[in-house]
């Protein structure tokens, strides 16, 4: 039977709102839907830029502590509040999935909170 083993960020809303940062499935690492949310100073960066290269500072170690780094990623997610976010946020998502190139998929809707301008959700295959 394959391994499954879930990954906790450490935020009080995984166990309120019932999931897991991660969950890793044998050699594949699901990543919930990361926003840049900086959960050591508790705070979440204003300005979309810092916000996108903070998600992937969170998914980076969830995957880390999976066994796994963002060249790894197979899926990603792209989640946007506004359209007009693309040309500022594709350039950021190339420089660090330029190995990966992964199937990828971004969709502008709103999120959980006003503030939040950017979520990202990847699907990861540990080689090996």
């Amino acid at each position: 039977m394959a391994e499954r083993r879930r990954i906790s960020s450490g935020s009080a809303f995984e166990a309120l709102a019932g999931y897991s940062r991660a969950v890793v499935d044998g050699n594949d690492i699901f990543v919930s839907g990361t926003t840049g949310y900086d959960y050591a100073a508790m705070q979440l960066p204003a300005d979309l830029v810092a916000q996108t290269h903070a998600c992937f500072r969170n998914i980076a170690a969830a995957l880390a502590e999976a066994g796994a780094g963002l060249d790894d990623v197979v899926r990603v997610r792209y989640i946007v509040t506004d359209a007009s976010y693309a040309d500022t946020v594709f350039p950021i998502f190339g420089s660090y999935f330029a190995k990966a190139r992964p199937a990828a998929t971004l969709i502008v809707a709103g999120l959980l909170q006003p503030e939040m301008k950017i979520e990202i959700e990847v699907t990861a295959r540990r080689q090996g």
